[in-house]
């Protein structure tokens, strides 16, 4: 009798998760070779990061941000608001350059969807920013500084209400509407409903359904590429992403200046913030582990980086609640991949204090040698391919490179060749190079 997910040990849960994602329910492959491919590329993975033996060769898997579009002639904006041409552009883009996994459709939002809803967080190709470029984060202060207490007391309704109707100007009369508490007799129940029959909160309302369909149109014609994927041999290599708590309050709601005067002014409700903060991202990783059938959760981490915050307020303000996280996606059998964006050379030590193999860290300018040190047989380590080589650099330059991090990062196993940071324009021909230079070289004897 097979036992129920809530009876089962943590690395159970994540042996069925794994199982699932090796084995793919509902995915008719075209030909035996493309589940032959599937099949050895999900082992690789695996046998990568979890450090149990050593797989056949070094993993290869590329993050890009538009690259898929620049490849096919294609300009952000036409991948944002036409999206019939998204899954072409990111198959071409897969089936060229051979990684071990793919990333997904990787296009942020429909361009639409966020022009219905008048989106604040962002600028975006052919708003704000132009059509041939990237988009830009625009930070401020969607929780003022003395709002603490209130959404410490009730996050749902700051998320439902509040932060929404500051970060999506169409959603602004959504902060007038009272929470539905309290409604435990018929004496009076209409009255908390008034607000929604004014004008102003109907028609918030309607911008979010038109949205709603906006989005449906969008994930149609998307996630075709996600289901097609598998079928041609291409595991993903994640499902879904989570956050530090940190990261959260820093990056969308107090923004980073606010966020570093709150670590002097008022550090108690800061970390009281992220403590409720923490639940809610576990079950944010772990959730889409589980509907998606892999293990495998991105965390980008944003503001723990050298230079950002000193050891101490690291060691205070950032590692705790991110730790917890972690741990807790690793007690529902989920597989945390984090992105340690920028350096991360004062954080090695501190990271160690994690289980051993249930962790992969893919790290950006961390000195790689360092890293690997630190945490061999602690964790899986990843990345490291530079953007300057990808862009600038010559084809003699990436094969070095590439050579040089499998002869440092691959002993033993326990390595995966990886950008360091999303990429957009490249020279073509320097990244090919990379891929193919790790199967050839990358070779385990």
């Amino acid at each position: 009798m097979e036992k129920q997910w809530e009876d089962m040990s943590s690395d159970e849960k994540q042996e069925a998760l794994f199982a699932r994602w090796m084995s793919p329910e509902g995915v008719e492959f075209v030909s035996p070779e493309a589940e032959k491919a599937y099949k050895e590329r999900t082992t690789r993975f695996k046998d990568a990061i979890q450090l149990k033996k050593k797989p056949d060769r070094v993993p290869v898997m590329l993050m890009p941000s538009f690259a898929p579009a620049y490849y096919s002639g294609l300009t952000p904006y036409d991948v944002m608001y036409n999206y019939d041409k998204i899954a072409p552009a990111w198959k071409k883009f897969s089936l060229d350059f051979q990684a071990d996994t793919h990333g997904g459709a990787f296009v942020p939002s429909p361009g639409k969807f966020l022009e219905i809803l008048d989106f604040k967080l962002y600028k975006w190709p052919g708003h704000g920013v132009p059509k041939e470029t990237t988009y830009q984060c625009i930070e401020g202060e969607y929780m003022k500084a003395d709002e603490y207490d209130a959404f410490i007391h009730n996050p749902l309704y700051f998320f439902y209400y509040t932060w929404p109707s500051r970060v999506f100007g169409a959603l602004e009369p959504l902060a007038t509407l009272p929470p539905l508490a309290g409604l435990t007799e018929i004496y009076g129940a209409s009255v908390t409903f008034i607000p929604y029959g004014t004008p102003p909160v109907k028609a918030a309302y309607q911008a979010l359904m038109e949205a709603g369909d906006e989005a449906l149109k969008w994930i149609q014609v998307a996630g075709g590429f996600e289901h097609e994927m598998p079928a041609l041999g291409f595991p993903p290599h994640q499902v879904g992403a989570t956050k530090a708590p940190f990261d959260v309050i820093g990056d969308t709601l107090r923004g980073t200046k606010g966020i570093m005067l709150d670590m002097y002014r008022q550090p108690d409700k800061l970390l009281a913030a992220m403590e409720i903060l923490t639940p809610m991202f576990i079950q944010i990783g772990v959730g889409a582990a589980k509907q998606n059938g892999c293990p495998l959760i991105f965390m980008p981490l944003h503001k723990g980086a050298d230079g950002f915050l000193s050891d101490e307020q690291f060691k205070k303000f950032y590692w705790p609640s991110l730790r917890k996280v972690i741990l807790g996606l690793i007690d529902e059998g989920v597989f945390p991949f984090i992105w340690a964006e920028g350096g991360y050379n004062s954080r090695l030590e501190v990271i160690r204090d994690l289980p051993k193999g249930k962790t992969a860290w893919l790290f950006d300018t961390t000195d790689m040698p360092k890293a690997k040190k630190a945490l061999d047989g602690i964790a899986c380590v990843a990345g490291n391919m530079p953007m300057d080589l990808l862009a600038v650099g010559t084809t003699q330059e990436a094969i070095d490179h590439t050579k040089r991090l499998i002869d440092i990062c691959g002993k033993g196993g326990g390595y995966i060749m990886a950008n360091g940071a999303f990429f957009d324009k490249i020279k073509w021909e320097n990244l090919k190079t990379i891929v193919d230079t790790v199967k050839e070289y990358g070779v385990y004897k």
